[in-house]
């Protein structure tokens, strides 16, 4: 791809800048998501979003990537000094998630898995009775940024896994049996919060992070790919 002809290119005169200073992986990962949200709205089309995309993960510097988002509307949004975000909430923001379940997993003497490479529903609710259900989350792609899981363990366990660079709250409670949930806070305020609600009866619910299991996307594995 021609980036040259298709792409605005930084103004010579701006190297004296704080534009000139070197772009480190948030901020290209921070412009990326610019670019895929102007994508979702209608404001690029797919050419043109991959184009700038490939154009932000060779950028070294901030003058480099500000071109790509120059004539976009979140491109003229900037940080205020010394923000840093806040913790998670520990309840879904009204109406985020939906009372209806997108998956229902239930295991009746049995177990039931949900692993690898698959999409997450905003909610999922995960049965078992004299059984187990596991569900980890450590290689899932992740379309929403509020996630609940509604756990009920009677006699049996349900195991949730998450990635350890995104959000994890709990509430719920124990009955002869065990809930236990490790909280979690993301350095990312984008990052993804799963909530895991749940009763355990005679039986256990635990919510933990997986270590060394991150959240990775599109924009992320072509960095790697590029060599940054």
């Amino acid at each position: 791809m021609d980036l040259e002809k298709r792409l605005p290119q930084p103004d010579p005169a701006a190297a004296d800048e704080p534009g000139s200073l070197r772009a480190s992986d948030a901020d290209r990962d921070r412009t990326a998501d610019i670019l895929r949200d102007a994508l979702a709205e209608g404001r690029l089309t797919a050419e043109e979003h991959a184009d700038r995309v490939e154009g932000v993960y060779r950028a070294k510097t901030m003058a480099e990537l500000r071109p790509l988002v120059s004539d976009l509307p979140a491109g003229h949004e900037q940080p205020r000094a010394g923000f840093r975000p806040g913790p998670a909430p520990f309840r879904p923001s009204p109406g985020a998630v939906p009372p209806v379940a997108d998956e229902n997993m239930v295991a009746v003497l049995s177990g039931c898995v949900r692993k690898g490479r698959w999409r997450v529903g905003r909610r999922t609710h995960a049965y078992a009775i004299f059984g187990s259900v596991e569900i980890d989350l450590s290689e899932a792609i992740f379309e929403q940024r509020q996630v609940v899981i509604k756990a009920i363990a009677i006699f049996g366990s349900v195991e949730v896994r998450v990635p350890e660079n995104v959000s994890l709250r709990g509430s719920g409670a124990g009955v002869l049996g065990t809930f236990e949930v490790d909280t979690l806070d993301s350095a990312d305020q984008d990052a993804p919060v799963v909530f895991v609600d749940g009763l355990a009866v005679l039986g256990s619910i635990e919510a933990r992070p997986q270590r060394g299991k991150i959240v990775r996307d599109l924009h992320q594995r072509l960095r790697k790919h590029l060599g940054h």
